[in-house]
């Protein structure tokens, strides 16, 4: 009797001893932390701050003028869009023609003369046979949004897929391996605006570019297609420098994931009868996704807040997000405007980042 008792009070003091022992250690690691809390706060939380600020008030870099609070101003300035039906214009037959020329004064002459604000187009469309315009106070900044989400998903896409054939190349045996896999890193090891200058040689709209010659060696084009002048193939060609950079950062993470995986897994599978596809999908595939969704946050978080390529190649043709704050900024000195453009970033990528945490599971694992 007295041996159970002893036993009890044994089991109940153990834990209370546990549970003090760890309240402890949570208060030491809390100490720890706090140096870092206070440069975090220091180095992002107040420049956030600031900027979210800003975003709010009329401030003009080296301006006289004195700033004001404006509230919700600048994001009216860069967000407010319509949608507007262009009314068909016929000609002596009584068919509908629109020209270029015109197109301006039809859209916001005609189809808006009493909006409080003037809208220029973003885009025209056609929808169950009614011509229709999309138009924005500020359509460089929409149209950047636009172009950036398509290059950050377009690009991540391409260099996931790419990425995990490299890894899985790689992480077979076979001779020279050592030798890609430092070969691999090249592009990625290379300044983003050298790069930049590399493609601008190897897409330049004269046969002195690699493309155009090759193009017009083998029958396409004339050997003077602009990539970087042409619309349509701006973004293409912007994706496929980034894809070309960022793919061995995605393979080196993916390999990285690959090593993880036991082999007896493997020899398990094939023990089994399963074919190497279907080790992939029942095997790889699940292993490799909790590294499968870092690489990708990683990615299309910095892909989302690109910069430099737009920069250097396109300057003020064609705007990312990133270069559109800068350029607010730097050349009309509106802080104001720049920084209302930067929140619409951190909202971006922030809703990015949720999301790939709850669909991909990120946080349970």
């Amino acid at each position: 009797m007295a041996q159970t008792q002893r036993q009890t009070a044994l089991t109940t003091t153990k834990p209370r001893a546990m549970s003090e022992l760890a309240r402890r250690e949570e208060r030491t690691a809390l100490w720890l932390l706090l140096p870092s809390f206070v440069i975090i706060l220091l180095i992002a939380i107040y420049p956030l701050g600031q900027v979210f600020y800003s975003s709010f008030t009329s401030a003009r870099f080296a301006s006289s003028e004195p700033t004001r609070f404006i509230g919700f101003e600048n994001y009216r300035n860069l967000l407010s869009m319509t949608i507007r039906q262009l009314p068909p214009k016929l000609d002596e037959q009584g068919n509908p023609v629109i020209t270029d020329g015109e197109r301006q004064y039809e859209t916001w002459v005609r189809i808006l003369p009493r909006q409080p604000r003037r809208y220029s187009s973003v885009n025209e469309f056609n929808f169950f046979g009614r011509r229709y315009v999309l138009g924005a106070t500020n359509a460089e900044f929409i149209t950047a949004i636009w172009d950036t989400v398509v290059f950050s998903v377009v690009s991540v896409v391409l260099e996931t897929i790419f990425g995990l054939i490299i890894a899985l190349t790689l992480a077979t045996k076979f001779i020279g391996r050592g030798v890609m896999r430092a070969a691999m890193l090249v592009p990625w090891a290379i300044i983003t605006v050298v790069s930049a200058r590399i493609w601008e040689w190897i897409l330049a709209p004269t046969r002195l570019g690699f493309m155009n010659t090759f193009l017009s060696d083998i029958g396409i084009g004339d050997g003077n297609i602009g990539f970087f002048t042409n619309s349509s193939l701006q973004l293409p060609s912007m994706i496929t420098m980034d894809v070309w950079k960022t793919t061995p950062f995605m393979a080196l993470l993916l390999l990285a994931g690959l090593a993880t995986i036991p082999k007896e897994l493997y020899e398990a599978a094939e023990v089994d009868g399963a074919s190497k596809i279907r080790q992939f999908f029942s095997v790889t595939l699940p292993l490799l996704a909790p590294t499968l969704a870092v690489a990708l946050i990683f990615r299309t978080l910095d892909a989302l807040r690109v910069f430099d390529v737009f920069q250097v190649v396109l300057g003020s043709q064609r705007y990312s997000m990133a270069s559109f704050a800068q350029d607010m900024l730097i050349a009309n000195r509106d802080v104001g405007l720049s920084s209302a453009a930067s929140v619409v970033i951190f909202v971006l990528i922030f809703a990015f980042a949720i999301f790939y945490i709850r669909v991909l599971g990120v946080d349970s694992e």
